[in-house]
């Protein structure tokens, strides 16, 4: 979904042509999984992928289908990529935007919602190689202190995400009052 600077819907595109130097605005979400110890689901992204392909990232991204509500589009993508069923998803940074650029001139430009929810059965992940390089549970607060201090290298949504987030984000309240007007939950 295309949206203008204020998050209102003002078109669709196809995903396979949205992304590449001129990429316009357009509505994503990126979830973080964690289990009911608090380990984070940490993907490296298939090599495969059009945008930083083979780097390590959070949990689940992805982009909601025309007419698809953003809790439905996180729950598709995470059972089509991870195999996976979440609990308790929930909005944590409702208006997280970024615009970063690839070295080789592709863009990234989302209006991104950050969502955090409870993986009930970890054991049951089955990643898409398609999608999904590689992927482990790892501690959030280790996770969170390395990458705030510069020791583990992430996507830089991701990077800029985990400086925003908290340090207790298994118990991340809802705040989902703010997000973009295109966005239903």
């Amino acid at each position: 979904m295309l949206l203008d600077e204020r998050g209102h819907a003002i078109g669709t595109q196809a995903k396979a042509e949205v992304h590449h130097t001129q990429t316009p605005l357009h509505l994503a979400f990126s979830c973080y999984l964690l289990d009911d110890a608090g380990r984070l689901l940490l993907t490296r992204r298939a090599d495969g992928k059009v945008t930083w392909p083979g780097v390590w990232t959070n949990s689940c991204c992805g982009h909601p289908a025309p007419g698809e509500t953003l809790t439905d589009a996180v729950r598709r993508r995470v059972q089509q990529e991870l195999g996976l069923e979440l609990t308790d998803l929930r909005p944590v940074l409702p208006t997280f935007r970024y615009r970063v650029e690839m070295a080789d001139g592709t863009v990234e430009n989302e209006m991104c919602p950050v969502l955090v929810a409870t993986c009930p059965d970890p054991g049951a992940l089955a990643p898409d190689p398609d999608e999904v390089g590689a992927a482990e549970w790892v501690p959030w607060p280790q996770f969170r202190d390395d990458v705030l201090a510069g020791r583990r290298d992430v996507s830089p949504w991701c990077a800029l995400q985990v400086a925003d987030l908290p340090a207790d984000l298994l118990g991340a309240e809802s705040v989902g009052g703010a997000l973009p007007p295109a966005v239903r939950l």
